[in-house]
């Protein structure tokens, strides 16, 4: 029986590690030839390893699978290009794009350094459109083609992660707009926010139940494949056993008038349209309750 990626052409980013190494090895499995993006840096986005990329073509190489290795730098449009590029030369076409690769600077808004907020705009982001738009060209021509690109539940709001959360906020974007954009030629946009453990996850503050690496795979590799040809732009999550989708952004309450609102009518009609929770509000004023009656009864709580 054929894999649901039989015959395809696929590039991932941040291919060497964690979830996107997980994906490059199923996609090949599921019968993809794989092309393995990874600079081998650290979670930061210092050093770099040609062997990080390396080591999971060999991987699927020694399984029976086909792949190679790319180590430019999706930050710069000719990395993002080179990428597209060697998996067209090397395999004839591109079937589809994943984009994980990521570096991550946590920092509270006010010490954050410009370097730490360009960093990781740099590689989410940027990173993700350097490929998207090459991967978009080529796709337009071919009348075919699938893009993933990864988010976080994060892009809603992060409290000492301004830089990522932004980065992720953007990647919806970007991916939605392609979606509109790329509809009309046959190809889909879609959107992962993977909750695994990671190196990067490592380091998101609160406790929150994970699962696996490999438990984000699976969801991913289907929107690559034909069976989700009828799929695009969305938003998935997945962590462990659980698949969900997100909501669209839409209109919750209006109020109106004729003319110009002046500031005293918003004011005496605000209620009118109120506003909407924002759970890291929310869970910081619980935060602050409970240290608040942990100082005045000399107990601890588990917060």
């Amino acid at each position: 029986m054929a894999g649901y990626l039989e015959g395809k052409a696929i590039a991932i980013t941040g291919a060497g590690r964690g979830i996107g190494r997980c994906v490059a090895l199923l996609a090949a499995e599921e019968g993809a030839s794989v092309v393995v993006n990874d600079l081998g840096v650290e979670m930061d986005g210092s050093g770099g390893s040609t062997s990080v990329a390396q080591s999971v073509v060999d991987e699927i190489v020694a399984a029976g699978g086909s792949a190679s290795a790319n180590t430019g730098s999706v930050t710069e449009m000719a990395g993002g290009a080179s990428i597209v590029q060697q998996t067209v030369d090397t395999y004839g076409k591109i079937d589809g794009v994943v984009c994980v690769a990521g570096v991550l600077r946590e920092r509270m808004l006010f010490n954050m350094s410009e370097d730490e907020w360009d960093a990781v705009v740099a590689t989410h982001l940027k990173g993700t459109f350097t490929v998207v738009r090459a991967a978009a060209a080529q796709m337009k021509t071919q009348g075919f083609g699938s893009l993933v690109g990864f988010t976080s539940g994060a892009f809603s709001g992060s409290i000492a992660q301004a830089n990522y959360a932004a980065a992720k906020g953007g990647i919806v974007s970007l991916m939605r707009s392609a979606a509109g954009g790329m509809h009309r030629y046959g190809v889909t946009s879609n959107i992962i926010a993977p909750v695994a453990r990671t190196r990067m996850s490592s380091n998101v503050p609160g406790a929150i139940d994970m699962g696996d690496p490999e438990d984000v795979a699976p969801m991913t590799c289907f929107l690559l494949s034909d069976k989700a040809k009828h799929i695009s732009g969305q938003i998935y999550t997945a962590n462990g056993g659980k698949i969900a989708v997100w909501n669209q952004p839409a209109e919750v309450r209006s109020m109106f008038k004729d003319g110009r609102w002046t500031l005293e009518e918003i004011e005496a009609r605000f209620e009118q349209i109120g506003q909407e929770p924002l759970g890291l509000i929310v869970a910081a004023e619980r935060m602050r309750e409970a240290a608040q009656r942990m100082k005045a009864t000399g107990t601890t709580e588990n917060m």
